[in-house]
């Protein structure tokens, strides 16, 4: 939903109705994951996507059909062959998508959705995707740390699903979960499709030199929420790094120290040290490779500068586990000279290490090209 959330945000407020769909569960190579979605407004544009296009055709003219008064439908969309379960999907996956109807009256709760979103508060939409009475299906709860919103039908099912979200929630998970009539646990019947929109995960970069802002450019297209950070005020302004959402003069080591002490680090960080300069390198490096479960660490530097950075941490008495985090020389071997072309380089590397990647030419693989979620 936060792919289409700005534009869907305006025709609810318009009091119009919108046909969403949304991507609730894939299976092998499907193109787009669970929680990618796409609008479609009243006047018959369209925002988002939900296969890259294989079938986008099929679910704009059931947005519409919904949208105009028929029900919220769940569709399957299979392979391209002759046992195709609809419009076929080129990529041999396929996509479970719920279209539904959205306005004030059927989505009371969407504009303090956007506002936690806005605000980075985590928050859970839960909706019936699929259930043996037809009236239950669309009802949503909105699930929170410390509050619900809505019901799905029942008190029990409330209960059940609302335990369940906050687990999603915290893992910055979305999917489909299953349950009996009633919310029962073992049972089957119903099925309700949990959007975890947690705070965007954080790109840290350090170092404000020129690379720096075409890291911080690539961090932001990939959905980062990016912080650029470094102790030489004259060169950490935001008019060099409009795009970072966050400019910071500060030493780097006593920032992010900070960060964590404040619970702002977690699993999904990825951290950036650009700087070259052991004075700022080896203080922030001793913090962020004694942190266990950042998603990357990668440190900028010819090899030399990397062997000699390595001594002076082990000599700081950094182990060879915690070491072994450090990605540096930092990014990807794409022959690239240029910032951009470096950061680029950087962004694969991070994207390699989120999937699984090795960063080889899908070309000379064989098998699923996509990996499955680590």
């Amino acid at each position: 939903m936060r792919d289409v959330l700005s534009d869907l945000l305006a025709v609810w407020r318009s009091g119009g109705t919108a046909g969403v769909g949304t991507v609730v569960r894939t299976f092998r190579s499907a193109p787009r994951p669970a929680g990618a979605a796409m609008l479609v407004a009243p006047d018959g544009t369209v925002t988002g996507s939900v296969s890259g296009g294989c079938v986008e055709g099929a679910v704009y003219e059931l947005a519409t059909e919904v949208a105009a008064g028929d029900g919220p439908v769940l569709q399957r969309y299979g392979v391209s062959d002759d046992d195709a379960f609809a419009v076929g999907l080129t990529c041999g996956g396929i996509l479970d998508i719920f279209v539904e109807a959205v306005s004030q009256n059927s989505f009371p709760q969407l504009e303090q959705v956007a506002a936690d979103i806005e605000a980075h508060v985590p928050v859970a939409v839960a909706t019936v995707i699929a259930h043996p009475d037809p009236e239950w299906v669309g009802h949503r709860l909105i699930v929170r740390a410390h509050d619900v919103d809505g019901s799905l039908g029942s008190a029990r099912a409330d209960a059940a699903v609302t335990d369940d979200a906050r687990g999603l929630l915290a893992a910055g998970r979305s999917e489909v979960l299953t349950y009996g009539p009633d919310g029962q646990r073992r049972g089957e019947g119903m099925e309700v499709f949990v959007s975890s929109c947690a705070p965007r995960p954080r790109m840290l970069v350090f170092g404000a030199i020129d690379f720096a802002a075409a890291v911080a450019a690539q961090g932001s297209f990939l959905g980062y929420r990016v912080s650029v950070c470094d102790a030489r005020a004259v060169f950490t302004t935001a008019a060099r790094f409009p795009t970072a959402d966050d400019v910071i003069v500060d030493w780097p080591h006593r920032y992010l120290a900070a960060e964590v002490e404040a619970g702002a680090v977690d699993s999904r960080t990825v951290i950036c040290v650009l700087t070259h300069d052991p004075k700022f390198d080896v203080p922030l490096l001793e913090v962020a490779l004694r942190i266990p479960d950042l998603a990357y660490i990668g440190a900028m530097g010819s090899r030399r500068t990397h062997e000699d950075r390595v001594q002076r941490l082990r000599e700081a008495g950094l182990s060879d586990v915690e070491l072994s985090r450090l990605c540096s020389p930092i990014g990807l071997d794409l022959g690239g000279r240029t910032p951009e072309e470096t950061a680029v380089s950087i962004a694969a590397e991070v994207i390699a290490r989120r999937w699984g990647g090795d960063g080889r030419p899908l070309a000379e693989t064989a098998g699923r090209i996509h990996h499955d979620d680590t």
